[in-house]
């Protein structure tokens, strides 16, 4: 068999792929819509142990009710659960989904909106498609058809959404200014020490910062930026800077939150300019 053999096998295995995944989303049919989202509520916050592992999160208790039955569940995040917990508070809401007429099995989810109709998998393997078609036109006509090929789609994707996303930074970055101030206190310092095929180790630390909000909601979060020395931080008293009306956004250091974002737009700003540079060449080069 030669290559395009190859493509041919490559775009009807994964265009079948594509074909049955939208079947089963139009049918209601995919593991995503089977899925029941329910809200849970955090109604107890454990204490930080100084020198822990972070991978499980913050230790909570947390109740929510099987609208199928009516029956309340009340769990705990011990174990692979989902989601980590990385900020906590008595009364807080959390996203729970599991299987249909499964509760035992549920996961934490940071969301708390459905999960929409299970796309993503046929969608990557119409890409493959694309890819592979794309592929083959360059290695057969010259790789301009590369350029204007996979540069193409990403320039015009990149400058639908660029204005979306530039007002999105604008408004997070108009946030800061709007946020309230309250002292916080380092309470512990986790960590992790992973070791790869290499021998080589690596130290994760992640403080764990305690405050208090205006309204009387007591907060432990884990906070991995804003400490110049995440080791000694234990003690250390901080101002947190949060969201009125979401405390599980807070920085700690403003201004340099504010400049990650101006920074962060500046990035996509330069890179749909860059993709959308490749593929006119492309275009030119044909």
């Amino acid at each position: 068999m030669d290559r395009h053999g190859y493509l041919v096998l490559w775009c009807g295995v994964f265009g079948a792929v594509a074909l049955i995944g939208y079947g089963r989303s139009l049918a209601g049919m995919t593991r995503v819509q089977r899925t029941v989202r329910v809200k849970g509520r955090i109604e107890r916050v454990g204490e930080p142990r100084h020198g822990g592992s972070p991978k499980g999160g913050i230790a909570v208790v947390v109740s929510f009710r099987d609208p199928a039955t009516g029956q309340e569940f009340t769990v705990t995040n011990d174990g692979e659960c989902g989601e980590t917990i990385g900020v906590a508070w008595t009364g807080r809401e959390i996203g729970i989904h599991y299987p249909r007429g499964r509760p035992h099995a549920f996961r934490f989810s940071g969301h708390l909106s459905g999960g929409g109709r299970g796309l993503g998998p046929p969608t990557f393997a119409l890409f493959l498609v694309y890819a592979g078609v794309v592929t083959g036109a360059a290695i057969d006509h010259g790789w301009p058809w590369a350029l204007l090929g996979f540069c193409g789609p990403w320039a015009l994707s990149g400058l639908y959404h660029l204005p979306g996303n530039v007002r999105d930074r604008n408004r997070r970055i108009a946030a800061l200014a709007d946020m309230a101030a309250v002292p916080g206190h380092v309470v512990a310092v986790l960590k992790s020490v992973t070791v790869d095929d290499d021998g080589h180790t690596s130290t994760r630390l992640v403080p764990v910062v305690a405050f208090t909000t205006l309204d009387g909601r007591d907060v432990t979060a884990h906070c991995e930026s804003g400490l110049p020395d995440p080791a000694g931080s234990r003690g250390t008293d901080v101002t947190v800077h949060y969201a009125p009306d979401d405390p599980a956004v807070f920085v700690l250091d403003v201004g340099a939150e504010r400049r990650s974002w101006k920074w962060d737009m500046a990035v996509n700003i330069v890179g749909v300019l860059v993709v959308a540079t490749a593929a006119v060449v492309g275009t030119v080069l044909l």
